[in-house]
């Protein structure tokens, strides 16, 4: 195929004609076979009730029950392509009770695997808006992806429910084109990881192990702080390529790192939440009622304009640090214990080095 390849699509290309093909996958065409959609008959999940009086051409199927402990791929397609969009739902509770994992090209371990709210910037399991350009989180809880995602022989994508119980009405659909990918497009990863707490005097590691070339493209923050007092003092470090003690590139603080400034602190007094193309802190969670515990935030920083580019390896790390008496004439810093729970998104050539594993249940729930 020669031409425009119908990827990479913004406001000066999208006039131009492309041999690609769309196709989409739900619980309605679960193959994203053409002329697939519309045929489902009325299933056996938890809101099939409704349908009892309608055929195929109504919504009958729109989505799925996930068993307890079950893996289910909702997306198993042959390239050459690109995921363009995701859009799910589940209800709040879910979001970290489910994994969402992305294998591109048969490779045996995924190159995402990342808690399904982390993914989308919902790592408190409560419903939070998000208006960026690579994540989108709509009332009340449509969650959205436009990271472009290619592939060259296949795409499979699952999710695993890691509760013993069933979770009822998981909704989603999966738009994509089927067209060649260029030879130097690279593959998508994400990864999750959270130290909980911070071990004191220590950094938490976002990344590390990546080998290759690629680019840094993102990172979420959700962040519970431990301590009273302000918590986002920490630098962030990208150690590339041959970088050994010292990174290439440091950060001046969390609050900087995510485009604030100090301490986000708007009117006095009070955390002014801010969601934007590239950065934000959509969301604020403060210590309320019978149950109630820390400060929770949920922090985001798209390097979309600004790749961080690497010829050979990648490593990622921030600080937790605040201050020591907010009262005395003179500050000092303060190295903290915070739970930081990480996703790191980056672009890289295969194969990936291999990802810690996923804590268990108890490890991810934050609820």
């Amino acid at each position: 195929m020669t031409g425009f390849n119908g990827l990479g699509t913004h406001l000066g290309n999208i006039a131009r004609l492309s041999a690609a093909r769309t196709r989409s996958i739900s619980a309605e065409n679960p193959t994203g076979a053409a002329g697939g959609g519309a045929c489902a008959q009325v299933g056996t999940h938890s809101t099939a009730y409704a349908a009892r009086d309608l055929g195929p051409g109504w919504k009958v199927s729109p989505c799925v029950d996930l068993l307890g402990g079950e893996v289910r791929v909702i997306a198993d397609i042959e390239g050459p392509g690109a995921i363009q969009h995701m859009w799910m739902t589940v209800q709040p509770r879910f979001l970290r009770r489910l994994v969402l994992r992305c294998h591109w090209d048969d490779e045996e371990s995924p190159s995402v695997e990342v808690p399904l709210g982390d993914f989308f910037c919902q790592g408190w399991a409560t419903y939070c808006p998000v208006n960026s350009l690579p994540v989108v989180v709509n009332p009340a809880g449509g969650l959205n992806s436009y990271w472009e995602m290619p592939f060259r022989r296949r795409a499979r994508i699952t999710v695993e429910n890691l509760s013993p119980d069933r979770i009822d009405g998981f909704f989603y659909q999966i738009t994509y084109a089927l067209t060649e990918v260029d030879q130097d497009d690279a593959y998508l990863h994400a990864q999750w990881r959270r130290s909980d707490p911070v071990p004191f005097g220590r950094p938490h590691t976002i990344l590390d192990g990546v080998r290759g070339q690629g680019q840094y493209v993102g990172t979420y923050l959700a962040w519970e702080s431990h301590h009273s007092g302000w918590w986002g003092e920490g630098e962030i470090k990208f150690y590339l390529d041959d970088d050994g003690e010292w990174p290439t590139i440091c950060g001046t603080g969390t609050e900087d790192y995510v485009g604030g400034a100090w301490a986000f602190e708007d009117p006095p007094g009070a955390y002014q939440p801010y969601s934007t193309p590239y950065l934000g802190m959509p969301q604020v969670i403060k210590p309320d009622g019978f149950y109630g515990s820390q400060q929770r935030f949920g922090l985001y920083r798209w390097h979309v304009r600004d790749p961080i580019r690497f010829a050979t390896g990648l490593r990622v790390t921030i600080q937790a640090l605040g201050f020591r008496n907010m009262m005395e004439e003179r500050l000092r810093y303060r190295p903290l214990s915070d739970d930081v729970a990480s996703t790191a998104f980056w672009y890289q050539s295969h194969p990936h080095g291999p990802f810690p594993d996923l804590p268990g249940l108890d490890g991810l729930d934050t609820v």
